[in-house]
């Protein structure tokens, strides 16, 4: 089946533009087009699983610490685990759930209020002791682990057919979907958006969606507005295959350490690295490898002789108070946001597709995309969200 097209195939108007055809922007499209938005183009300025899309982990948790991100992400875990029968293709999707470890009292407070949050929206969270530690993950060393947070309906998924599965859906919905197509301006009439340009052709529409993630701040100031996201440079590598060992996805707050056993056996992991040049650096580096196998060898000694055999970087799309920028911009009718997800928006572009599709044709959950606007920037009013790794 044909899933994308080329640029002699652009349209001359369409309803509804979408900048970017990472996953975040082909959920939106496709959830778009079964709501009945009309003709819908994808624009891409490199090929699909490019961005970060294809360079991620494939975590999918509803452990957070605010209500409305883990009521989100428990719908987003459900569409996940639907995934493969609605979409007729194999995600590898395993639920063996998220330990969060913590190794400090104050660290262990701050999960126990995420886990009480958690269980009072229906997840089946439990705080644990070192020894919990020990039955669920024999490996992990837990000699200074305080407490532990555990959600066995957390998973894992391989990222790449995520993506396909959806661009396919989108070309069953007839969405135009063009890899190798950058936007290099957005038309407007001064108040409202008319249009979009490549350097091929101008395709006329009333609404351009900005789902470039850690581009779109270069998307946004198309319009001249600019966005309070930027690109950090995530790096992840991956291991040899060892036989079976550990089934949790192991994480550390603190550390930003994390890592899980994919089933084809590799050890496939990340940490914080604050070291980072600055723009769209996606080479990796040393300082990365050193900080990951000191953690990793900490946290699980057996790895200490493991071979790396594959690194790789790719972008998380940083927000200052580390929620997302999703709807309408006032400063501009028919120009919408999609972005600012903070590395997490593979996880939460599931359940997100489809409330933004919902919210721009049928104005539902006005309170999310309220919160998650461009205008608390002005008026001041942050958001917070601890539960943040990487």
């Amino acid at each position: 089946m044909r899933t994308t097209h080329g640029a002699h195939d652009l349209p001359d108007e369409a309803e509804v533009v979408v900048i970017g055809g990472g996953i975040m922007g082909l959920s939106i499209a496709y959830h778009l087009a079964r709501e009945g938005a009309g003709r819908i183009v994808v624009l891409e300025r490199s090929y699909l699983c490019s961005g970060a899309s294809g360079r991620n982990g494939g975590g999918v948790r509803a452990q957070w610490s605010t209500e409305r991100n883990i009521r989100l992400m428990r719908e987003s875990l459900q569409i996940c685990a639907d995934f493969a029968t609605t979409m007729r293709i194999n995600v590898w999707f395993r639920q063996a759930g998220y330990l969060f470890l913590a190794r400090s009292e104050e660290r262990a407070a701050q999960l126990e209020a995420s886990v009480a949050l958690q269980r009072a929206n229906g997840l089946p969270t439990e705080l644990i002791d070192a020894a919990g530690v020990k039955k669920l993950a024999p490996v992990v060393d837990t000699r200074d682990v305080v407490a532990a947070s555990y959600n066995p309906k957390d998973a894992v998924v391989f990222p790449w057919p995520f993506v396909w599965g959806y661009a396919r859906g989108c070309a069953e919905q007839r969405v135009g979907i063009f890899p190798f197509t950058e936007v290099v301006a957005i038309e407007t009439d001064g108040r409202r958006v008319t249009g979009v340009a490549t350097k091929d052709k101008r395709i006329r529409a009333p609404l351009v969606i900005n789902a470039a993630g850690a581009w779109s701040p270069e998307v946004a100031r198309l319009v001249d507005i600019d966005l309070p996201n930027r690109p950090h440079r995530h790096e992840i590598c991956s291991t040899e295959p060892l036989k079976p060992f550990l089934r949790p996805f192991v994480a550390d707050l603190a550390t930003g350490l994390y890592c899980s056993q994919s089933m084809r056996g590799e050890i496939v992991g990340g940490i914080s690295n604050e070291k980072v040049p600055s723009g769209y650096d996606q080479r990796s580096s040393l300082r990365f490898l050193g900080l990951y196998a000191r953690e990793l060898t900490r946290t699980i000694p057996r790895l200490g002789g493991v071979r790396v055999l594959r690194q790789w970087a790719g972008f998380y799309d940083i927000t200052p108070d580390g929620n997302p920028l999703v709807g309408r911009v006032d400063a501009l009718e028919g120009f919408v946001l999609a972005c600012g997800f903070m590395g997490h928006g593979f996880m939460m572009a599931p359940v997100m597709g489809k409330k933004i599709a919902r919210h721009l044709l049928h104005g539902e959950d006005e309170e999310l995309f309220e919160r998650w606007n461009l205008r608390r920037y002005e008026s001041g009013e942050l958001l917070s969200e601890s539960m943040i790794l990487g």
